[in-house]
């Protein structure tokens, strides 16, 4: 009677304890020896069999059935089988005689056997694998939990072996920050990160079409799932929930949402383009609350002429149209309104220079409010937790409450950071809005209606509106302080003014941190 000879292992946990493939062969080959077995074939596989479809295994049956063999040499019978179909298979061909021996190192089965100990065996060799599976996830989540990333490192980490954690690829990760800053400068497409990154050493695999080298850059989704990792800035996703992570983070949560924000701008960007003028999203109709709409209209001279009106969409309104030419006056008047005289910017220069000396107590003081709203949002995930644990909250509601929490801890954290490191931080973008705001004469006089566009979002945010051909609205903070400062400057004196406008300039924001 011939024998097939079969071994196998996989990589698994499963098979930690079990002999190599080299050693199992040598082993079987000997006892096929010693009982006078007649091995006609062997068959070697390296995969797991705790699922049915092995290709090796597969073939090994179907030559059973065609009469090749009676028997089979293995270690052991979960070598065959982990699964409850292979299993079952084995068992059938071992009770209608296809197989009439089975000889493994410690016993031998047999036709003729009861079969209850063979049902036994393989059922024991797959609830082992049901409970490591169990036990696996188990370790994974915990793992996750203590703030290690079980999984593979995303790019620009590395898997450190010898700690079982995830550490910073010095090379990588320098790529990985400069890709993030390029794109936040909302100037590039993911194909021009893609590419920037493929410049640098990171690219996939190539398809003919590309001979660099045998690489190809990202593909533009792969680009956009690096931009979108939470992981780079400390948190990471695992089996559906947010987890803070202990590794280094390669970027700030700031530059990561700045990069968000362009990412669903860009998203629009669609929609955008078929606006065919530069004014287009600047304004609104004060009648109906539409966007303000551009169209190009050419006379019977052959001259083109660009005209604003409302979009019209919530119905009928009255409002006229208003041309290009006499848009851009209105707005250049505008922005007038709103110029710092060169004196009061150099004389609020100095007063913040003077303020920022004695800006570390107010840093303090602020730290302490941002150290309280810290614990504030861990008691409230904590309480959180506990509502899942209790089954008061749905697990949807419950991650998505838990993701928004940690992001909003992560951005806190990262502003105490920054106070601890400059407790003026507010000076530089005040020294920058002086600037602006003691140029404004040359924005206004411009061409450039991008550029006066960009100035007046500062300056009104969305609160443009176009009336009676008339643009008009409402100054954000601390432009508003400016106009009513020059404004009434003559009834009060100079060191008045100013002290109104630096301590619109001055005020804090909601988080401590200056403006």
């Amino acid at each position: 009677m011939s024998y097939f000879l079969y071994v196998r292992k996989s990589t698994d946990v499963e098979d930690k304890q079990v002999l190599s493939i080299e050693a199992q062969l040598v082993e079987l080959r000997a006892l096929a020896r010693e009982n006078n077995l007649e091995i006609a074939a062997e068959f070697v596989e390296k995969q797991s069999a705790k699922m049915p479809g092995r290709p090796i295994f597969n073939d090994m049956m179907l030559r059973i059935q065609r009469g090749d063999a009676r028997g089979v040499v293995c270690w052991k019978l979960d070598r065959l089988a982990r699964n409850p179909v292979d299993g079952g298979q084995i068992s059938w061909f071992l009770q209608n005689g296809t197989i009439t021996h089975i000889q493994t190192h410690d016993r031998a089965y047999y036709s003729a056997d009861n079969v209850l100990m063979m049902s036994v065996e393989f059922g024991m060799a797959n609830q082992y694998v049901r409970d490591l599976s169990v036990n696996t996830a188990r370790g994974l989540r915990q793992k996750a939990r203590e703030g290690i990333y079980p999984g593979q490192a995303p790019l620009g980490y590395l898997n450190d072996s010898r700690t079982k954690t995830i550490a910073v690829d010095r090379k990588k990760s320098k790529i990985v920050r400069a890709a993030f800053e390029l794109y936040a400068q909302n100037g590039s497409r993911l194909e021009d990160v893609s590419r920037f990154l493929f410049e640098n050493g990171i690219a996939t695999k190539a398809t003919k079409r590309w001979q660099n080298g045998g690489l190809r850059p990202l593909k533009k989704d792969q680009a956009k799932l690096i931009l979108t990792n939470s992981f780079y800035y400390g948190h990471f996703r695992y089996a559906g929930e947010m987890y803070e992570g202990k590794h280094t983070p390669i970027i700030a949560k700031e530059l990561f949402d700045k990069v968000q924000r362009v990412l669903a701008l860009r998203g629009r960007a669609q929609k955008l383009k078929k606006s065919p003028q530069a004014l287009c999203g600047l304004l609104k109709c004060a009648e109906c609350g539409c966007s303000i709409t551009a169209e190009v209209q050419t006379k019977k001279s052959g001259r083109s002429y660009v005209y604003y009106r409302c979009t019209k969409k919530r119905g009928a309104c009255s409002q006229p149209f208003v041309r290009e030419e006499a848009l851009d006056t209105q707005l250049s008047a505008l922005l007038s309104r709103f110029l710092l005289p060169r004196y009061w910017a150099e004389e609020l220069g100095r007063m913040a220079t003077k303020d920022a000396a004695d800006a570390s107590q107010t840093a303090t003081a602020s730290v302490q409010v941002m150290r309280a709203k810290i614990a504030d949002l861990d008691g409230k995930i904590a309480r959180l937790t506990d509502l899942f644990v209790e089954q008061d909250i749905e697990r949807d509601e419950y991650l998505s409450r838990k993701r928004s929490l940690m992001s909003e801890k992560k951005s806190v954290q990262e502003r105490i950071l920054l106070l601890e490191r400059n407790a003026a931080v507010w000076l530089e973008p005040m020294r920058a809005w002086l600037k602006d705001a003691s140029l404004l004469d040359e924005a206004a006089k411009s061409n450039d209606l991008p550029s006066k566009k960009a100035t007046l979002q500062k300056i009104f945010g969305s609160n443009l509106t176009l009336h009676a051909r008339e643009a008009r609205g409402e100054p954000e903070n601390p432009w508003r302080s400016v106009a009513a400062a020059t404004e009434r400057a003559s009834e009060t004196d100079l060191v008045s003014t100013l002290v109104s406008i630096y301590n619109a300039a001055r005020t804090p924001n909601p988080c401590g941190i200056r403006f």
